[in-house]
């Protein structure tokens, strides 16, 4: 006679992709290598938003060239519409430590109309994605005063 219920195994098997892949990086939308990234802000084709914390722009320096945004402000979105004149289809590129929150933070921008929003998911540090900006030699502002 055989059970109808999966063995303890399968079932702690299946358990365990499900986490696997509920926990793996999902893409929202379009990304950008930190120095296409770099190319497009300094030629004037791209807003570049670090939407990392003070303390974290004071440890490492900012991007150059990158609006310095706290994704954690109420008026993140706010701020960010004054950064790009209203504009919705204005291309954004944003960066964080390693990707992890610009991912979030693009599909929430996504999700409040912006048409051209970038993750660039190296970000500053490094990660899975590439280098990061700062292993890439990409220029750096300092930040003392964030």
């Amino acid at each position: 006679m055989q059970s109808r219920y999966l063995p303890r195994q399968t079932l702690v098997g299946i358990l365990l992709i499900l986490g696997l892949a509920a926990c793996a990086p999902s893409t929202a939308g379009p990304e950008l290598s930190a120095p296409e990234a770099h190319k497009r802000a300094q030629s004037g084709q791209l807003t570049l938003v670090d939407i990392r914390r003070p303390d974290e722009w004071r440890q490492t320096g900012v991007a150059q060239g990158a609006a310095r945004l706290d994704m954690r402000q109420p008026d993140f979105v706010d701020a960010l519409l004054r950064q790009v004149g209203g504009n919705l289809n204005a291309p954004v590129g944003i960066i964080c430590r390693t990707g992890n929150r610009t991912t979030q933070v693009q599909k929430a921008l996504q999700d409040r109309g912006f048409k051209q929003v970038y993750n660039i998911r190296e970000g500053m540090a490094g990660s899975a994605a590439g280098p990061g900006w700062i292993r890439q030699g990409l220029p750096v502002q300092s930040c003392g005063n964030c």
